[in-house]
């Protein structure tokens, strides 16, 4: 069922974003205030 799907995939959505608030977290424990800086530079490789 289409429903379904769209469900599944709004809750895997939502996983993602707590995982990458929880990876974020942990750049800023190891880098502090670079953590934004590095995640630019990176992403713009």
């Amino acid at each position: 069922m289409e429903e379904e799907k769209v469900i599944s995939l709004a809750e895997k959505i939502i996983q993602m974003d707590l995982k990458r608030d929880e990876l974020y977290e942990e750049l800023i424990v190891l880098s502090g205030n670079r953590a934004s800086e590095i995640l630019r530079t990176v992403q713009n490789r």
